[in-house]
Order: C-alpha cells, then structure tokens, then sequence
C-alpha cells in the first residue's frame, strides 16, 4: 500500500476554524486512508490558546501521533505566509511503514534512533541544546536521515511552543521517528562556491591559521582579487567559506561543503576565524550567497532527490526553511514553495520559516542558517 501524503495552509483568525480548515485541506491527501501522522506549524493567533486549533486538527484527522511548533510563518501548497496568522497541517498515511512520536529535553536527550529509516526533529531554541544533540547524534547514527528545524515562535505567554498529541509539549524537542518509510534528506545551503578551492596548513579551533602555506587573509584577499568582476560583486552579501567534510573525493561540488560565515579576521596575525572547527588538510573554498544562488541550488538539490527516486514524483515533503529567506532573500513571497511544487509536480508539501534549520553535510548533523532542509518521502 503505497504512502500517501495531504498538505493544508489556513490564514482565518479565528482558531477553530483555522485548524478545521487547514486539516480538512491535508484529509484531502489522503484519499480516504487513515492519517497515521500530523506535523502542525502555528503561528500568530494560534498561539494565543494553541490547544484549541489542536484539538480541532486532531478532531478532523484523528492522526496516530501528532507534533509540530510554533512559526514566525509557514508555508504550504504552493503558498508561503510569512507573518500574520496561519497554519500549516501536513498529514500522511504510512502504509506498511510506521512513525513513533517523541519528546526530549536537556535532561534526558533525544531517545535511541538506531535502525530508523529517517527522523525528524522539531527543538525549541532556548530550551535545548540543539548543535550538542546533533553532534551527539553525528557520532551515534551518521548514517540516519534526519531534518528538522527550531521553532521561531513562542506562545503568547512566552512558553515553548512544542506541540505533542492534541496538547502542548513544554520544553525541549518533539521528533517523528520513522521506520518501513522511504526518507530522502535534502539540504539546500543557497550559496555559490567561487574561486579555486584552498587546503588549511595551519590551524587552531575555528581559527586558519594558513591557506596554501601562506597567511591565511592573505591568501584570501588575493583569491578575492583574482575573481571575475561579477562574482566578486557577489561578496558583497557576505563573505562565506565552504569546508569539506568527506576528503578524498576526485571533485568537490556545491553539496560537499558545509558553509559557514566569517566571523572575523586579524590584519596583524594574518588570521581568519570561521564559524566552525576547521583543522589542517581540510580543503575550504569561498562562498557567496544570493537570490540566484539560492534559487539554483535549492532546484538542483531537489532535482537530485527525484532522480534519486528513479524520476517519479515523491509522495510529498516536509519543508524547513530560514526565516531570512523569503522576500528578504527573493524579493518576493512563495519561492521556496513555488519551487518545490515546480520540481516535484505538484506533491504535497508543508513547513514553516524556522530559526534554524536541520540537515547532514557530509555524514554529519547541522544547524544551518540561511538554508532550506526538506524531508522527502518516497511512494
């Protein structure tokens, strides 16, 4: 029995009815099958009494587990709301395949994931130690495809806005264990690499030390001076660097490097601080981040994911995109939505605009700013 997926978007004030019509909506997806899982993105007035669009969600589609968080803006169908009041309601039936819902706080982590066929993970940014978990979970299950994102809104009276079941989770994290599921991660960092590509001979901590067995600003300035005039114009939106995470390989392209920002240079030393650990022999290369960047990348990674599923469209996808994306990066509203639907058909898709987004690099757990994490489920 192949996987099916339903996604709704509702931008009524009124809470009941919002959820009612964002659920109704996902219920649609799901050609008569039984909702096995709902994932819920609230934000504006559904976080004033979160539990009454909850309950209405669980009333209409009666999931077998449930979770989900609040949202600066969330998107679905083709459409992005950035802010004002929405909800976005993504529901699937499994098939032969099963989900397991959880809750981890600080205390006791995130529960074993050994063995699972993809993960999600929902964490709230000032309850749980999101970079420590993954790194945990980077030594544990690196092989584990896992996406997710931190919640970018809080309830009105200022608590996490982590939902579980019909009900609200308190602090920490809400995750989807899968298992029997065809899962694709997907992660689209939206930054083009430029120039050639340089190896660290010396460093310590997040500090290069040398590129190339020069100093390292050095190094950098005459990268930056050798560059064609328009890629060049592209820094201008902020320098980045791409560290290589699986060395070895006879070519490096645009998903091999995890990018990260300059954090600062010292003209004295001749040093560059990155904001990651960096070590002698990674190989590092300058990036760029802009609005056809991004656009390019984020088609191409799901261009690659379909591929991957032999070029069928996939049962649909769960969407966790940057909060500083959007009109701020495009210029206009419903990029990353628009898109997913163009490459993938038209399936189901739903998420929210997060404070930080989830996905691997290189065999290893981020978080990501910026970027566009998608969990893509096969039929």
């Amino acid at each position: 029995m192949p996987i099916a997926i339903g996604a709704g978007l509702s931008t009524l004030a009124d809470a009941a009815a919002g959820g009612r019509q964002a659920a109704a909506q996902a219920l649609e997806g799901l050609g008569g099958s039984r909702c096995d899982v709902a994932v819920v993105f609230a934000a504006g007035a559904h976080l004033s009494d979160p539990e009454v669009t909850l309950r209405e969600i669980s009333q209409v589609l009666d999931p077998g587990c449930l979770v989900g968080c609040g949202a600066a803006g969330t998107l679905a169908a083709g459409r992005e709301v950035e802010d004002g009041t929405s909800v976005a309601v993504w529901a699937a039936a499994l098939g032969q395949g099963r989900v397991e819902a959880f809750h981890a706080d600080e205390d006791a982590g995130l529960p074993d994931l050994t063995g699972a066929s993809g993960a999600i993970l929902i964490a709230d940014p000032w309850s749980f130690p999101a970079e420590a978990a993954l790194l945990e979970l980077s030594e544990e299950v690196p092989a584990l495809p896992l996406v997710g994102g931190l919640a970018s809104a809080r309830n009105d009276d200022g608590s996490a806005a982590l939902f579980l079941g019909d009900s609200l989770a308190g602090d920490g994290a809400v995750g989807l264990r899968f298992d029997g599921v065809e899962m694709l991660p997907c992660v689209s960092q939206g930054a083009a690499p430029l120039g050639p590509e340089l190896t660290i001979t010396a460093a310590e901590g997040n500090v290069i030390l040398e590129l190339a067995g020069r100093p390292a600003l050095e190094k950098l300035r005459e990268v930056v001076m050798e560059l064609p005039s328009e890629e060049a114009h592209a820094l201008e939106q902020g320098l980045l660097v791409g560290l290589v995470l699986e060395p070895n390989k006879p070519e490096y392209v645009q998903g091999d490097f995890l990018v990260r920002g300059v954090l600062g240079a010292d003209p004295e030393t001749g040093t560059l601080a990155v904001g990651a650990e960096v070590r002698p022999g990674q190989v590092i290369r300058l990036h760029a981040r802009d609005a056809e960047s991004a656009d390019r990348d984020l088609r191409d990674a799901l261009g690659a994911r379909r591929q991957a599923l032999g070029g069928d469209r996939p049962a649909g996808a769960l969407v966790f995109t940057c909060n500083g994306r959007g009109r701020a990066m495009f210029g206009h509203t419903n990029h990353d939505a628009r898109v997913l639907t163009d490459e993938f058909g038209g399936s189901p898709a739903a998420g929210f605009f997060a404070a930080g987004e989830i996905g691997p690099v290189g065999g290893e757990y981020f978080l990501h700013g910026f970027t566009a994490t998608v969990a893509v489920f096969g039929r």
